[in-house]
């Protein structure tokens, strides 16, 4: 289901290899929760999806719990930012801005963080619609 919508939609994508079950629970035990279920789904099609220039359109699994944790844990950052730990980062802009879900309130909605002003701005409703606004260029930052 993931790979035709993201190869339905334009520009070019390089989706990887399937993740495991085990790299999956491995993430979920490092996080201290499951991860959403539309993110676990598109992992277990194709362990990350990078966009024609790069970008980590969504990161792999062992990227998503490495990042999480950096951010989570990281003390410099906790004085300069507002907490981390609601969100679930899961890609990138390019620009140092990051796109997030909200797992533990089980909302499906797409979020950016803004790394210059700490914003936390809502952009598209779930996950299908981020990647597809995001590479039609409806999600400008």
């Amino acid at each position: 289901m993931w790979t035709e919508l993201v190869t339905s939609l334009p520009g070019l994508a390089a989706f990887q290899p399937a993740a495991s079950e085990a790299s999956l629970d491995r993430c979920a035990s490092v996080l201290g929760h499951p991860l959403p279920e539309d993110l676990g789904a598109f992992l277990r099609e194709s362990n990350g999806i990078e966009g024609e220039y790069g970008e980590g359109l969504i990161w792999s699994v062992e990227r998503i719990a490495s990042e999480n944790l950096t951010l989570r844990e990281d003390s410099e950052l906790a004085t300069l930012y507002m907490p981390f730990d609601p969100l679930l980062f899961f890609a990138d802009a390019g620009n140092g801005d990051l796109f997030a879900l909200l797992p533990r309130i089980r909302r499906p909605d797409v979020f950016v963080w803004n790394h210059e002003d700490d914003s936390r701005t809502w952009v598209a409703p779930n996950l299908a619609t981020y990647l597809e606004w995001w590479l039609t260029g409806r999600i400008t930052l």
